[in-house]
């Protein structure tokens, strides 16, 4: 098949989550993992204007890719935030931070940055999308197109209006496949219905796909005892048609060379590995789950000040995808300056206001016992 972008490896390198060192970007390991994604192949790397504190990440790329490779084998991505621009000058200033913070000359991939329906009147207030477009004449810009967060029928819209973006980035994976509202397939096909290739974003779900429960991990381990957990998700996204790429947040160069592993020389899922990953997707959709809709009612007369809606999240998350580790971190960033789920006095404030009747008093102690001890 011809689409822009099909002979692109289908693994590239994001670098929104690079590896740290005393609270910084340590780039002396961000070096070596570019070395070995290179080495093996891998050309495509993903930043934005706003990763990072002060532009940390696109002075990363700077340091790490573009001052010891030659520019013409790199494909480098970076992103337009409107949300920090009051007018067309604040535009071309972030462009201009972008291009001199990564020393790229061009952007071979140019994205709006994070578009939904609140977004697209700011773009078109600003003028973003004609400001893109000549860039690309300039040739600044090697391909425009825009990363997305919404739903299939403001995608629709959005490339109903603007034939002219070449591809779009979206959030895919295997939980979110038929998830009503991430919508990953909906607004896969419509990409693909609109001729659009697709560049794919968090395919490991920010990392919660990465590990699992027994139960999941024991149906992939059937098929595959020494690939990774991960592996599963990353390979179920590059197996789609028309994608240029599927973008991996590598924090450490373990990560890189396990990606690598199964990337390198990459085959796409075959029938029994589909049938794997749908189980899987199932039984995540089915696991029972602290049925929180994040209203707030809750806190707002609790007298422990204890963000319980923060702390269900967490908790539903160990429950879904047994990954103590990541979950423990949402749940110390959300009580680091609020209340624990073991400050609960059991006044029953709470439970007295919420719409779903859920228990709430014995089911902070389960969340107390998961994450306090």
């Amino acid at each position: 098949m011809d689409y822009l972008g099909r002979d692109i490896k289908k693994l590239g390198f994001g670098l929104m989550r690079l590896p740290q060192k005393d609270g910084k970007i340590d780039i002396e390991q961000t070096k070596q993992m570019a070395d070995m994604f290179i080495s093996k192949g891998f050309t495509y790397f993903d930043t934005a204007y706003v990763y990072g504190e002060n532009g940390e990440s696109e002075k990363a790329m700077r340091e790490a890719v573009v001052e010891r490779y030659p520019r013409e084998m790199l494909q480098l991505a970076s992103k337009l935030p409107v949300w920090c621009c009051k007018t067309k000058e604040d535009m071309k200033k972030v462009f201009e931070t972008s291009l001199n913070r990564t020393g790229a000359e061009y952007f071979d991939f140019y994205l709006q940055h994070s578009l939904d329906r609140e977004k697209l009147k700011k773009l078109d207030e600003l003028g973003a999308w004609e400001f893109v477009s000549e860039l690309k004449k300039q040739g600044y810009v090697k391909h425009m197109g825009f990363s997305f967060h919404d739903t299939a029928d403001v995608l629709d819209e959005i490339l109903t209006k603007h034939p002219e973006q070449e591809f779009v980035q979206l959030q895919i994976n295997y939980n979110d496949w038929e998830s009503d509202t991430v919508q990953s397939r909906k607004c896969y096909e419509t990409a693909r219905k609109h001729g659009k290739p697709v560049i794919i974003m968090e395919p490991v779900r920010g990392g919660s796909l990465a590990v699992l429960t027994p139960e999941i991990q024991k149906i992939f381990k059937a098929l595959h005892p020494d690939m990774s957990i991960a592996s599963w998700a990353i390979r179920f996204a590059a197996s789609l048609d028309g994608v240029i790429t599927v973008l991996s947040g590598m924090s450490d160069i373990e990560q890189m060379q396990d990606n690598i592993s199964y990337m390198e020389e990459f085959t796409p899922l075959g029938d029994q590995e589909r049938k794997a990953v749908a189980k899987a997707a199932e039984i995540l959709k089915n696991t029972p789950t602290v049925p929180c809709t994040g209203c707030k009612y809750c806190v707002d007369g609790c007298p422990m000040k204890i963000s319980i809606p923060d702390i269900f999240s967490a908790y539903n998350k160990l429950k879904v995808y047994g990954n103590k580790e990541f979950t423990k971190k949402q749940y110390d960033e959300n009580t680091a300056e609020k209340g624990k789920a073991s400050d609960c006095i059991e006044c029953g404030q709470c439970e007295s206001v919420c719409p779903q009747h859920i228990n709430i008093i014995e089911t902070l102690k389960e969340a107390s016992e998961a994450f306090d001890n």
